[in-house]
């Protein structure tokens, strides 16, 4: 990731990543940032009490999941109307993804954890029925940031998980839309009501209120740079690529987001010249697809142009994938804030 002989650096647009189904499979853990992540380093913010009580109502679950006899949500001998899953409703920053994460390492057995857009991406790198195969059977499919964008993709959730259900798997999800409010301001969720209510009754929500946890010591700004700030930045960053604000978003569109994983694998920074705001909504989303996978590697982002918090226009910002581009901005400002 260093320079070459002619003094080039290197660069994403360089990249074609290829990974097979099983490899797909192997990168559903959790990042790195959560890698250790435990129900005892979990630090609940005491002027929202729901946070303590989540983590009491979550860390409840691992123990009945893993006692014998236990009554409890993952309990083998569950009561016949207790649900297969839980949800952890909330806003951004406020823990769900520790939580999400730390059930995870306490589950037994083979299990899997990926963001919403990892697993539809999964189905469309290697097709439904391989997907199910790959899935089924396991202890926990913990899903982060559950989403539903279009009518296709909740007829696939609702189908995959109904799936993984029957098969004795567990789900866990979190996302900072209600179960029985998903797809709403995106397409016309009153014509999929069925398989929006369906996929609701698959889980017990727990809500979880408080403050972004990354703007709490921070100002809630993306750093942008000049050329030269840039330089020096980039200078203390061996592993690094650097492109073109256009060009990488060019390339995102040739690469499947399910291969987005490996495109910053063995990265420490990505450096991006001449940002500027988005003007088509696909290009948009691919990118949040791909500050998601930065933000799971803490790839830190160096960029020059519009700050990032700008680049999400307010008709965009008005629609229906809100709460998708302002979960990129708050990353966003976490990756480009000075370290």
């Amino acid at each position: 990731m260093t320079p070459d002989s002619s003094g080039a650096a290197a660069r994403l647009v360089d990249r074609f990543p290829e990974l097979s189904a099983q490899a797909i499979v192997s990168h559903l853990v959790p990042p790195r940032q959560f890698a250790d992540a435990s129900f005892e380093s979990y630090r609940p913010d005491r002027d929202y009490p729901s946070q303590g009580a989540a983590l009491a109502a979550v860390r409840t679950l691992a123990q009945s999941w893993t006692s014998r006899g236990g009554g409890g949500l993952f309990s083998r001998r569950k009561q016949p109307e207790t649900l297969p899953g839980v949800y952890l409703d909330g806003g951004f920053g406020v823990g769900k993804t520790h939580l999400l994460a730390a059930l995870w390492h306490a589950a037994p057995g083979r299990k899997y954890f990926g963001t919403f857009i990892e697993y539809t991406a999964l189905v469309g790198a290697v097709g439904y029925a391989t997907a199910v195969d790959l899935l089924k059977g396991a202890t926990l499919v913990a899903i982060d940031e559950f989403e539903l964008d279009d009518p296709g993709d909740t007829m696939i959730m609702t189908r995959l998980l109904g799936e993984l259900a029957a098969s004795g798997s567990k789900l866990a999800a979190t996302s900072n839309t209600p179960p029985n409010a998903l797809g709403e301001g995106r397409f016309a969720a009153q014509d999929f009501l069925r398989e929006i209510q369906s996929l609701a009754s698959k889980f017990t929500t727990i809500r979880i209120d408080g403050l972004d946890y990354r703007h709490r010591d921070a100002a809630g700004a993306a750093t942008a740079l000049t050329e030269e700030q840039l330089v020096v930045a980039a200078s203390g960053a061996e592993r690094r690529t650097e492109d073109d604000f256009d060009a990488l978003i060019a390339h995102l569109a040739d690469v499947h987001p399910s291969r987005y994983v490996e495109l910053v694998a063995g990265l420490d920074a990505v450096v991006l010249r001449e940002v500027h705001p988005f003007t088509s909504q696909t290009d948009a989303l691919r990118f949040v697809a791909f500050v998601d996978r930065l933000y799971d590697a803490q790839v830190r982002v160096l960029a020059t142009g519009t700050p990032f918090d700008q680049v999400f226009p307010e008709e965009m910002l008005g629609g229906g994938y809100r709460k998708k581009y302002l979960r990129a901005t708050s990353r966003l400002v976490a990756l480009t804030a000075p370290r």
